[in-house]
């Protein structure tokens, strides 16, 4: 009877045919353990097969290289444009480098140095370990610093001490405010219920989205020091617009919790000052001078240029070419010139900075330093190694 029941496969299985003795079982399971293989095999080929071409149906049905793209579009408050690595200049075709003139499709070639000071944004914003020093929230202390020309779609942070209020009397004409630069008031450029430069924070947060979005935008820095000792000087010394308040609420404040000799009488000195500034716990205090510590605080704390996408950051120490730059940029040149600069005052004066820290404790310079690194690195200035070490 067992002969009768042959195997359905093939030479391989009737030679395997188990036999009835008792000496043939261990060669029977041998033959039925090999024919169990085989099945698995090619179970397993079958299934590599199919995974490959379902994985080339799904790669050629759904891909979509624009979906990251689109998200992006939703994200212009947190993330930093992308400027692409800047080539070496000796690998520029004599064509593409710049020259100032127009392209075939009128959009002037950008300079190089601005391209550049956006990239090294990028790249310190992306600085994990920088990343208290050159980030903060968009707040509405951050909107406040920034004024709004919707006519000619620009938006101007202000950062005081290098230059602003020239900033702010073009976009006073640009709105239409005054005929000229020259016809302005200076009691106006800085009154502003009266010089009808609105602020970004005095629109709904779609509004304020699709300007930040949309519209041109820029600002301007210089070196963190040389401009500290520019607000000390303007606020605390000379104080040529009169505002009683910085000599007789905020100088005592500062002296009562940082002057080293109580018994010193004069009044505040630049090494009060800067003790103020390189307290880690200065907040507390900066939240009693309201928003008066605009003058000071660091360009981080002003503008977010880790959160806000400029598209020009111009320097105080190259604003005469910097400011015809932006102008054109902005698409005004032919509407308004920028006030004229007198000669040496944009230049940095390692002289004076020396001579106003003469005297100060390398660990108070050191630490006010490790307050204003970001805007350092942020903006390519050297570190002030002749008063740290």
């Amino acid at each position: 009877m067992m002969r009768n029941q042959e195997p359905q496969f093939g030479e391989t299985a009737r030679k395997c045919e188990p036999q009835a003795t008792e000496g043939r079982v261990s060669e029977w399971l041998q033959c039925d353990n090999m024919h169990h293989q085989w099945l698995l095999l090619a179970a397993c080929f079958w299934v590599i097969f199919m995974f490959m071409v379902a994985s080339k149906f799904i790669t050629l049905t759904f891909k979509d290289p624009d979906v990251y793209s689109a998200k992006q579009e939703f994200l212009f408050l947190t993330t930093m444009p992308e400027v692409g690595k800047l080539p070496e200049e000796k690998h520029i075709p004599e064509e593409l480098k710049p020259t100032g003139k127009a392209l075939p499709d009128s959009r002037p070639i950008q300079p190089l140095v601005y391209m550049e000071r956006l990239e090294l944004i990028r790249n310190v914003c992306r600085d994990e370990a920088l990343k208290n020093l050159s980030h903060t929230p968009v707040s509405k202390f951050v909107l406040d610093r920034i004024f709004v020309c919707d006519k000619h779609k620009i938006l101007f942070c202000q950062t005081p001490k290098v230059g602003n209020t020239q900033w702010k009397k073009v976009l006073i004409v640009l709105n239409g405010a005054f005929p000229s630069i020259e016809e302005i008031p200076e009691n106006v450029v800085h009154d502003h219920e009266k010089n009808g430069l609105p602020r970004l924070s005095s629109f709904s947060d779609a509004e304020i989205q699709k300007r930040l979005k949309t519209y041109f935008k820029f600002f301007i820095v210089r070196d963190p020091f040389e401009r500290l000792i520019s607000a000390f000087k303007d606020k605390f010394v000379h104080n040529p617009r009169f505002e009683p308040w910085y000599r007789h609420e905020i100088a005592p404040g500062i002296i009562r919790k940082y002057r080293r000799n109580r018994t010193e009488t004069r009044g505040i000195q630049f090494e009060d000052f800067v003790r103020y500034l390189g307290d880690p716990n200065h907040r507390w205090l900066d939240l009693q001078f309201g928003d008066h510590i605009i003058h000071w605080v660091t360009y981080v704390e002003l503008c977010a240029p880790c959160e806000i996408m400029y598209s020009v950051i111009g320097h105080h120490e190259t604003l005469e070419d910097d400011a015809p730059y932006i102008l054109k940029e902005a698409g005004i040149d032919h509407l308004v010139s920028y006030p004229t600069i007198p000669p040496g005052i944009t230049v940095y004066n390692r002289t004076k900075v020396e001579h106003y820290f003469l005297g100060i404790s390398k660990r108070d310079i050191r630490r006010l330093y490790a307050r204003f690194e970001g805007d350092f690195k942020l903006f390519g200035y050297q570190k002030p190694d002749f008063l740290l070490n």
